[in-house]
Parts: structure tokens; C-alpha cells; sequence
């Protein structure tokens, strides 16, 4: 058997890569139109950053895992396509600012119709809209051949994703139940997962519940994250702990402690973006109020960002002109490089909007994309680039920790506290710092939920 994989990103190098390593007879190629990319997969800077990725990766390029630009000659070799392409929000015409950009996925259709010489297992394995299958379906269909299309979504958490793909809560595989070949396509990807995952982790659906299903999962995970954020709120306004509220709330058997973490907003590829294609799904088919309900989760996140950029400026006396600021973290979560849809971004913009100088430290994003994300030019002096956490502390008159990174809960805050300007204020956006040690220290420290101490 050999498997194609089309999309060398966040999904689809680390899914592959696994695969391979699972399934040592079976070849896997993994795809993609953009060069740099699969130059880079091919040496030894991965362009995604995992944690154990690259060791895998190592393990098993070169022996039944490849990285290549040929498309249509994979493509055609395959017995099992992946589509594993990036869906965006639409930013033209029809749907814009909600719906899926399918045109990568459409042309992936297209690009498996012109090179395949037989029929074909296709795989969604980016997140679709509902029924996107049918769109893929009459394209491979204009080719005379028989396919079988899938939706196998992921449910990977970036900073965690080879875990997830060794271990995962459940296998997603849908299709045309109703048929006996439609089954047998089903039970051939099942049989690939269940080299390594139990059967009973495998759930088999239709096509339309599968491709529902991710945007559901999505949107309920970041429905929990804006629902805690929103009680930090009323927890500042009352002097009550959010990190108790959530405790105390997550003991609940029936709620569960999981993504009840306040923070300054969830990021990501697929939070925001799926939430925007879930609502408008809902007003597609005539829902309004259902829109509503899950646009209220993101006008929650967004909020959530103002106010702790609000805050900031409100605590340094309403002026941040000109001053120092050192930014912490700048990847929506550890463990990645990742900074799609990232809380920073919005928050260092606001803080530039106000004539701050910002000098960022985060130990995997690099000075590009952060100059990228913000919209700014290489030697821009309102920012600075620096090699450590010490020495973007460094005369600041604060911190602003906006990515949960292990390292920064375990630095010398004693010698950063003797180097900045005083007052010397931080401001934890994650809430991972012990906020009472740095006050006896002599920080100003403002959390998220917190009684404060500030």
C-alpha cells in the first residue's frame, strides 16, 4: 500500500510521520507545492516545531517516509490520497470574514483527478465545512474512475501532537455507511489506525456527522475557554480567584476540569476559523439564533484581549508612550512555533497603537514571523529582538507574559526585578507566575481573575 499526503503543514508532516512509523511496510509520501518546504522537512529545521517530531521524523525519512514537490507522481502511485491542506477564512466575495476558503481544496480535487490512472480512497484530513465531500466528489468524478471519499478529521493540540497521534482519544472516520463499498473504504483507513489504536478508539460515521463533529469539538473547547474568561472578568470586579472559581467548578464530575484555564483568549489555526465557519453554516441554513449563540464565544475572546491590553495602559498611568516593554511569549500556546490567530498579536498591536517600545523574547517564534504578524518592517524602532528573557527585561517598565513557556516560571525574577525601572510592573496573562513571591519582591503584578495585587 502506499498513502499520499497533500499539505507538508501542521497536520499533515507530523500525521504522516507517524503513520510511517507505525506502519513500517506501508510508503508514505507527503507532498506539497511549496518547495521551501519540503526543503526544509527534508533537513534538520523542521519548519514545525513538536516536541519528539523531529527524532520521529529522523527515524523514518528516507526508509517509507517521504518529503517531495512531484504531486501528480504521488499522487498517481497512491492507493490512499490525504487532503491536508490549509481551509482559511474567506477575506473576498461570497461569505467573507466566515466562510471556508476552499480553493486549496478544490484544486487538490483537481490535481488527484488529472493524475490518478485508477480509482482512489480520498481522505479529508483538513477541517471541512459540511459537506465539502460532495465538492470533491463530482471533481474526481469528471475523471471516469471510482473513488471512495472519507472525512478522517484531526484532533491534534499543537505543542502535544505526536502524544496525540500515538494516543489519541478517538479515530474519526467517515463515509458512505449506507453502501458495501462505501463500508470497505471505512474498514481500509480503520484497519491502517487500528495498527496501533485500539478498535474500540475507532467511531465510524457518515460523512456529514464526521465533518460536523470537528467543528463541534472546536467550537465547544473554545465555548469553555471564552465561558471561564468571562468569569474572570466579574472575579477582578469582585476580589474572587478565578483559578479557585474554575477549581472548585471543575471538580464537578459532569463539567470536568479541561480548558477552564482564563487566560488572555484562545489562538490557533482552528478555533476562530472554525467558529467563523460554524456561524456561517448557521445562518446558511436559515439559524440565526444558533449564529448568534457561537458568535457570542468569539466577540467573548476578543474582549478578553482588549481588556488586558486596556488594563496595561490603565495601570502604567494611562501612558505607555514611549516606554519599554518587554514581551514574553509570543505563540498562541508552548510548545510550538506556531502564532496563528495569536492573543500577542492583538495585544502588541494595541500596545504600539499607544507608542510603546516592545522587546520581544520567545524561544521558538522568529524575529520574521513576529514582524510578519504585525504588519512591520525590519528595523522598525519600536521593536527590539532579544536573545533572552533577561535581556528584554532589561529597563523595561514591564512584562507582558502572553505564552505559557515553562522557562519563564523559572527565572531569577530577583535579578530581572533589579535591572528594570521602577515602578517595575508584570502582567501574567497566563496566570502561571506565583504572583505573591513577585510582589514581595517589589512587582507591580496584575493576573487574569485575580483579587490582584496591583
Amino acid at each position: 500500500m502506499r498513502i499520499c499526503c497533500i499539505g507538508a503543514g501542521y497536520v499533515g508532516g507530523p500525521t504522516m510521520t507517524v503513520i510511517a512509523r507505525k506502519c513500517p511496510d506501508i510508503r508514505v509520501d507527503v507532498v506539497d507545492v511549496n518547495r521551501e518546504r519540503i526543503a526544509a522537512w527534508n533537513s534538520d529545521s523542521l519548519p514545525v516545531f513538536e516536541p519528539g517530531l523531529d527524532e520521529l521524523v529522523k527515524e523514518v525519512r528516507g526508509k517509507n517516509l517521504f518529503f517531495t514537490a512531484d504531486v501528480e507522481y504521488s499522487v498517481e502511485k497512491a492507493d490512499i490520497v490525504f487532503i491536508s491542506v490549509n481551509t482559511p477564512t474567506k477575506t473576498y466575495g461570497y461569505g467573507a470574514g466566515s466562510a471556508s476558503d476552499l480553493s486549496f481544496v478544490e484544486s487538490c480535487a483537481r490535481s488527484i483527478a488529472r493524475a490518478s490512472k485508477d480509482g482512489k480512497i480520498v481522505v479529508e484530513k483538513s477541517t471541512m465545512p459540511v459537506r465539502t465531500a460532495e465538492v470533491i466528489k463530482t471533481i474526481l468524478e469528471s475523471s471516469g474512475y471510482k473513488f471512495h471519499v472519507l472525512s478522517n478529521p484531526e484532533f491534534l493540540a499543537e505543542g502535544t501532537a505526536v502524544r496525540d497521534l500515538e494516543n489519541p482519544d478517538r479515530v474519526l472516520i467517515g463515509g458512505d455507511d449506507a453502501t458495501e463499498e462505501g463500508r470497505a473504504a471505512i474498514e481500509t483507513l480503520a484497519s491502517i489506525y487500528a495498527r496501533w489504536v485500539p478498535r474500540e478508539k475507532i467511531i465510524k460515521t457518515n460523512l456529514w456527522s464526521s465533518e460536523l463533529s470537528k467543528l463541534t469539538a472546536n467550537a465547544f473547547l473554545a465555548q469553555r475557554i471564552s465561558s471561564i474568561n468571562a468569569i474572570s472578568a466579574l472575579c477582578e470586579a469582585t476580589g474572587a480567584d478565578v483559578d479557585q472559581v474554575a477549581a472548585a467548578v471543575g471538580s464537578d464530575s459532569r463539567i470536568g476540569s479541561k480548558f477552564l484555564k482564563s487566560s488572555v483568549g484562545y489562538g490557533g489555526s482552528c478555533f476562530q476559523k472554525d467558529l467563523l465557519n460554524l456561524i456561517y453554516l448557521c445562518e446558511h441554513f436559515n439559524l440565526p439564533k444558533v449564529a448568534d449563540y457561537w458568535r457570542a464565544v468569539v466577540d467573548m475572546n476578543a474582549f478578553q484581549k482588549r481588556r488586558f491590553s486596556a488594563d496595561i495602559v490603565e495601570r502604567m498611568f494611562k501612558n505607555i508612550s514611549g516606554k519599554r516593554i518587554a514581551i514574553f511569549g509570543f505563540a498562541f500556546k508552548e510548545n510550538t512555533n506556531d502564532t496563528r490567530e495569536s492573543p500577542a498579536i492583538d495585544i502588541c498591536r494595541d500596545l504600539l497603537s499607544e507608542c510603546a517600545r516592545l522587546a520581544f523574547y520567545d524561544p521558538k517564534v522568529s524575529d520574521g514571523q513576529i514582524l510578519s504578524d504585525l504588519g512591520l518592517s525590519e528595523g522598525d524602532g519600536r521593536v527590539e529582538f532579544c536573545k533572552s528573557p533577561y535581556e528584554a527585561a532589561e529597563n523595561s517598565h514591564a512584562i507582558v507574559l502572553l505564552t505559557h513557556w515553562d522557562e519563564f516560571r523559572k527565572l531569577d525574577y530577583e535579578k530581572i526585578r533589579k535591572t528594570m525601572q521602577t515602578p517595575a510592573w508584570i502582567f501574567d496573562g497566563r496566570n502561571c507566575l506565583d504572583h505573591r513571591l513577585l510582589a514581595e519582591i517589589g512587582f507591580l503584578v496584575r493576573g487574569i481573575g485575580k483579587g490582584n495585587l496591583a
